[in-house]
């Protein structure tokens, strides 16, 4: 494994000093490397204690070296890490037009945001307007000598390695001193180690509940951005370094004017409103890659419109108008409602209505064979005999009229009316103990048990005030 390869792998595993030495390594043998400057400004920033200076220091290099090639994304990067150094190093003026710099090239940067705000929270206590720390000396594109960085690079190397017959002494000095026990750290964060922090997330037909398990998040030092289509949260360590949670683009669009969010001893829950009420989230996060902030309103009102037509319409996308599953006891399996519903309630055409008497004598309402016969009553057939389809048609227009047009209420109505003793008394205990998502008919299941709450696919039962 190459020097490069070294240091990306310290770096991800948070060995900060490690990753420092692979990476003035590997400068020494290709000293033009804008990623591995970018890379090792970094880990100058998260080592304890951080090196802003030299974490500056390379940022400014990999930016020059960004702009020479014409490559938009490093210099992006690179500017960004140079933002990020000047803020650690108290010049907030210059953070923030570094910062606003960043925006125009890199516009769908996540980390923009809470970044931003940071340095408003800072400017905002300065006192004086004169101070330093709130003015911009710094221009777009340093000053760079790129003639000598093979030279600076070997001079770093030589910082590394031993230097003089009292090194191993120095050496030797330094291990016992590390070894010595040291204090635990004073400054307020979370206790819980990043790689044991986790989410959970849950819905309603009118929220979506994020819950982020954290212990201790201190909440004077805590940065919360709402957004249309993303959340994100950042808050301390006891380490020193920050950590940041974000979810962008989020599945669809939140309301945050009625979104909030509580912080706990144990956890930070999120509360988020929905702009499409009853729209199922089948993720937190959209399939679709980058930020959404940035699009014009017209382009953010289609998405919406496409969201709740997704919802509440299949029509266009065939894969989806499968007949949904309802909840059932039926030892046969679940049945088809809706094609039920609608054969009860289908109107006759008109050619048919004009037929003669000995015709509309002859034809009988049919169930579709998603049903039990056991829903044709003695009633109903009497019904159908005696009366023309005509007749029928005005009956079924009447119950229409009375459930507001929807033809799977008419049909339960209908189902419940003409039930038996036992049929009726199964149809309410089922639906009431499962709080309505269960419908039995089956007096003989039912009646020795408590039927239990069967809530839909991605949902959870909770009781009231949970």
């Amino acid at each position: 494994m190459d020097a490069a390869a070294k240091g990306a792998t310290a770096l991800t595993a948070k060995d900060y000093s490690g990753a420092i030495s692979h990476y003035t390594t590997a400068l020494s043998q290709n000293p033009q490397a804008v990623d591995y400057y970018i890379k090792r400004s970094t880990a100058y920033t998260r080592i304890q204690p951080p090196q802003y200076n030299e974490a500056l220091s390379d940022a400014e290099t990999a930016l020059a070296l960004a702009r020479k090639r014409q490559k938009r994304e490093l210099i992006g990067q690179a500017q960004l890490r140079r933002a990020i150094s000047l803020f650690s190093l108290e010049r907030y003026g210059d953070a923030k037009v570094c910062f606003e710099w960043v925006k125009k090239i890199l516009p769908k940067e996540t980390q923009l945001g809470i970044w931003e705000k940071k340095v408003e929270a800072k400017q905002s206590i300065l006192e004086d307007e004169n101070d330093e720390r709130g003015k911009v000396a710094i221009e777009e594109f340093p000053v760079v000598d790129l003639e000598g960085l093979g030279a600076r690079a070997q001079r770093d190397v030589a910082k590394t390695q031993p230097s003089g017959p009292d090194t191993n002494k120095d050496t030797e000095t330094k291990s016992i001193a590390e070894k010595q026990p040291k204090e635990p750290p004073k400054e307020s964060g979370v206790t819980t180690v990043p790689s044991k922090i986790r989410h959970d997330w849950y819905q309603n037909a009118d929220f979506v509940f994020v819950t982020l398990l954290a212990k201790g998040v201190p909440k004077e030092k805590v940065s919360v951005e709402l957004r249309e289509h993303a959340i994100s949260i950042s808050f301390p360590l006891v380490t020193g370094t920050d950590y940041s949670f974000d979810l962008d683009p989020l599945f669809a669009p939140i309301d945050t004017d009625s979104s909030s969010y509580s912080i706990l001893p144990s956890k930070v829950e999120f509360k988020l409103k929905k702009v499409t009420i009853g729209q199922k989230w089948s993720t937190l996060e959209s399939m679709t890659s980058g930020s959404i902030d940035d699009r014009p309103k017209t382009a953010s009102t289609s998405t919406d419109a496409a969201s709740k037509s997704a919802v509440f319409s299949t029509s266009s996308n065939p894969s989806l108008n499968s007949t949904p599953s309802y909840p059932t006891s039926s030892k046969s399996g679940p049945k088809n409602w809706d094609k039920v519903a609608a054969d009860l309630t289908r109107k006759p055409k008109p050619s048919q209505s004009t037929n003669s008497n000995h015709d509309s004598a002859r034809t009988e309402p049919k169930i579709s064979d998603g049903t039990d016969s056991s829903f044709t009553t003695d009633s109903n057939n009497e019904t159908a005999k005696g009366q023309t389809q005509e007749d029928q048609a005005e009956c079924i227009d009447e119950d229409e009229d009375e459930d507001g047009g929807d033809p799977v209420n008419g049909f339960f109505r209908k189902l419940f009316k003409n039930a038996d003793p036992d049929t009726k008394r199964a149809m309410m205990k089922s639906y009431q103990e499962s709080n309505g998502t269960a419908l039995s008919t089956n007096w003989s299941d039912v009646g020795s048990k408590k039927v239990e709450v069967t809530p839909p696919d991605g949902m959870i039962s909770k009781k009231w005030g949970e």
